[in-house]
């Protein structure tokens, strides 16, 4: 018995001591949100509140100690994170995770970004105030790598913390710049549908831009040979421990059409899902600047951004900015390709990918006259034709940091017009308004035009040299609006009009978001901050119910079973709603998947046809589609002798939807709320590994919205009818003119990327029930309700 308690002591008290340890260890671990800290290279006393949601409203008597500062303060709540996206470009990340992120270093280790960054940095000007403020925000990142606590992630992979440089910001940005082109994911698709089946296959893809029939206004007028191509790349980004930018809305409403007659501004850039997410906010208050920003790990002036005068933000245009070229080797030198003059050497490109556990990896990666050749990067490609990619990022003088540094300290309108001129790519719809009632829409990025005849929505002839004659446009031809007669302008990654009888090509994204953003927009002339708050998280397709009025009409309903005839009378009664108790978009996407299957998978194979739901192309077909009966990808190639039509198509994918739905969630309809089947997880990178995941990751939850809805969640069609969203929202913003320091903003899931901080996950239910909460301007009511962290400078 003696021995029994001295053994039950000794666990209680190896418990206790274990907790103890877990305890302190956990308390060491959160960022500082209050206390003192000195600071080199700081010249005066530096003061930062943190609010209820860990929001660092830094003031400073200076611009360069406001930097340092923020710097300091980003790194502590964001450091794995910035390491995570400087490793990108480098093809640095199989260092840490070993050779399961060696494609993707393979892959971006080629594109060039890195010697675009460093032929930017060599001619930036470096008494400039984008340099100067630049370096003292990673000299604030630095002294905390240098003096701050250990991230766990860090210690968990066994990453050694190194300081930060310049190049690093730019390879940031250029990685956020490819992530935006959407060319790599669907031109050599279209080029194998293209080559395999002929023309008439993609009448129904309408890439003379038919589709594109609700048009962002402008104000200046009244063979499976080339889709591992798109199969990898899509691949690497979806894999990617950094999210890609996919779409976005932003509508910002003149005071004609606001109850208090000033401008309101509304944003909400859609970014794929993770954790941490992809915004820090900061606000920044010296004696002559201020500024309430979203910042990306490591950049150091905000991409989204307000303050008293004037607000902005952004949308992806989705321009296209990238053009493939099929090369032709020298058949007695494989280090040659013809040109129109002649053959020529390819450059050469040496990397080497250090690989955590294994041998270091050589690269020579060719170069032609186009661009890196994409058979050296993606393993995927067999084809024995080299392909070559061109870019307009790496092919232009990048003026990354001075453009958003201009855009983030503008004076005026004009200021800030000139800031997105400088911005070659990515293609950005830029979005303005400000306290003396202006509102405006730019498209930036540096636009071209080939000569008349050159179809860049597939792979063209690096030969001939006919395909390589570019007119580059003036800014001044770019998409614009400023203050427009109708009192706004909107962006919803949709076609803008013509610009001198031009359209722009691109990969749009379907009129859903657009037609509902209109519409509401001209519903109604008293406009106020609730109002538009509810807009930014509304659910509704007004688009979805035409669709499923088009469906319904192939289907014989005298043969429908009792409960195919309960599916229909709810989808026939469905205003396009997707919220958490609906149960119309639960059987809408199952028969849209389904139809999609049907038509499209014999043509283009799994692997094809996976790609092709992961294109703009799949979501702009399927409310045009289905009206033309004459379609030739309605037949079913693999059933001989028998030549489907668009009814029969339809009506299987219905009765197979209903069979699949009953199995999977049961024979009453009123269990098959949207809820059941549409989730988000944020997913950290090693919350992907089981015993981590309840650690790092935040969720799931049950979430309303749905794809190309104004409450963008977005998913992958998959066979089994759970909707896993990978993305969405990754801010809402609402700021006010009238209330500007009572303006709104939400975050899905938390301001840290540490998950020991309190502000790791504390927004994540707000967000996902619509709710937000304020982007303070106030000082003292800052001051109210916040610690305070102060930086004083280091005595020597």
């Amino acid at each position: 018995m003696r021995l029994l308690k001295r053994i039950l002591f000794v666990f209680i008290f190896l418990l206790i001591a274990l907790l103890s340890v877990f305890f302190i260890y956990r308390y060491s671990q959160k960022p500082k949100y209050e206390g003192e800290l000195y600071l080199k290279n700081i010249k005066d006393q530096t003061t930062v509140y943190f609010d209820e949601f860990g929001v660092p409203h830094i003031y400073a008597e200076n611009a360069k100690d406001a930097m340092v500062a923020l710097g300091y303060v980003h790194a502590q709540d964001r450091l794995w994170q910035m390491e995570l996206l400087r490793r990108i470009v480098p093809g640095r990340l199989s260092d840490i995770f070993g050779s399961v992120a060696l494609k993707n270093d393979t892959f971006f280790v080629g594109l060039g970004i890195e010697e675009a960054s460093q032929k930017a940095i060599a001619n930036l000007d470096k008494k400039s105030p984008a340099y100067q403020l630049t370096m003292a925000y990673l000299d604030g990142i630095n002294q905390y790598v240098e003096e701050g606590v250990t991230p766990v992630e860090f210690q968990l992979l066994g990453i050694k913390k190194q300081k930060f440089t310049i190049q690093d910001v730019y390879n940031i940005f250029g990685y956020m710049s490819f992530s935006f082109a959407m060319a790599q994911k669907t031109d050599p698709l279209l080029t194998d549908i293209r080559n395999k089946y002929g023309m008439d296959y993609l009448k129904d893809f309408g890439l003379d831009g038919n589709f594109n029939t609700t048009q962002i206004k402008g104000a200046k007028q009244k063979q499976q040979e080339y889709a591992a191509i798109s199969q990898s790349i899509a691949s690497l980004l979806d894999r990617s421990p950094v999210a890609p930018f996919v779409g976005s809305n932003s509508w910002v409403i003149a005071p004609q059409k606001t109850k208090s007659k000033k401008v309101i501004f509304a944003n909400d850039p859609h970014i794929g899902f993770s954790q941490p997410g992809t915004w820090y906010e900061a606000h920044l208050e010296t004696p002559d600047f201020e500024l309430y920003g979203c910042y990306l790990a490591g950049a150091p002036f905000p991409l989204l951004g307000h303050n008293r005068d004037y607000a902005y933000g952004l949308t992806m245009f989705e321009n296209d900015d990238v053009d493939f070229y099929q090369e032709t080797n020298n058949p007695k030198n494989s280090n040659q390709y013809q040109t129109k003059t002649g053959f020529q050497n390819y450059g050469i490109r040496k990397k080497t990918i250090k690989v955590k556990d294994s041998s270091d990896v050589i690269l020579n990666i060719k170069v032609s006259q186009h661009g890196p050749i994409m058979n050296d990067l993606l393993a995927g490609l067999k084809s024995d034709k080299p392909v070559a990619m061109s870019w307009i990022y790496t092919q232009q003088t990048i003026h990354s940091i001075e453009a958003i540094y201009a855009i983030s300290h503008s004076k005026s309108m004009s200021d800030f017009q000139k800031g997105v001129a400088l911005i070659a790519a990515p293609g950005l719809n830029v979005m303005y308004g400000d306290a003396k009632g202006n509102v405006g829409w730019w498209a930036s990025g540096k636009l071209y035009k080939h000569n008349n005849g050159v179809n860049t929505n597939f792979i063209l002839d690096g030969v001939n040299g006919k395909d390589d004659s570019l007119e580059y446009l003036d800014f001044s031809k770019n998409p614009s609006a400023v203050n427009p007669d109708w009192n706004y302008v909107y962006s919803a990654n949709n076609q803008p009009e013509p610009i001198d009888g031009f359209a722009y090509p691109g990969y749009y994204l379907p009129e859903d978001r657009a037609k509902r953003i209109t519409q509401l927009l001209d519903s109604k002339s008293d406009w106020e901050q609730n109002s538009v708050s509810e807009m930014i998280t509304d659910n509704t397709s007004i688009v979805a119910p035409e669709v499923v009025k088009k469906l319904i009409s192939n289907l014989n309903l005298k043969t429908l079973s009792k409960t195919e005839n309960e599916a229909i009378h709810i989808l026939k009664s469905w205003n396009g709603s997707n919220n958490l108790n609906d149960v119309a978009p639960t059987i809408y996407n199952k028969w849209i998947y389904l139809y999609l299957k049907n038509t499209f998978q014999d043509e283009l194979g799994n692997e094809g046809f996976k790609q092709f739901l992961g294109t703009h192309i799949m979501k702009q077909i399927v409310a045009r589609q289905i009206s033309s009966e004459n379609s030739p990808w309605w037949d079913d190639l693999k059933t001989k002798n028998i030549k489907e039509g668009r009814s029969q198509i339809l009506a299987k994918s219905f009765e197979e939807a209903i069979s699949a739905l009953e199995k999977q969630l049961g024979n009453s309809l009123s269990d098959w709320k949207w809820e059941k089947v549409h989730t988000v997880e944020y997913q950290h990178p090693i919350g992907k590994l089981a015993l981590f995941r309840s650690f790092f990751n935040v969720g799931p939850f049950e979430v309303p919205g749905s794809t190309e809805v104004i409450n963008n969640q977005f998913f992958d069609f998959v066979e089994d009818g759970f909707y896993k969203v990978k993305g969405g929202p990754s801010s809402r913003r609402v700021i006010d003119f009238s209330d500007i320091e009572n303006s709104w903003g939400i975050l899905p899931t938390g301001q840290s990327g540490n998950p020991f901080s309190s502000h790791y996950a504390d927004q994540a239910e707000l967000y996902n029930a619509g709710k937000f909460r304020k982007m303070r301007l106030n000082k003292n009511e800052i001051m109210q309700s916040s610690t305070k962290l102060v930086f004083y400078p280091q005595k020597n």
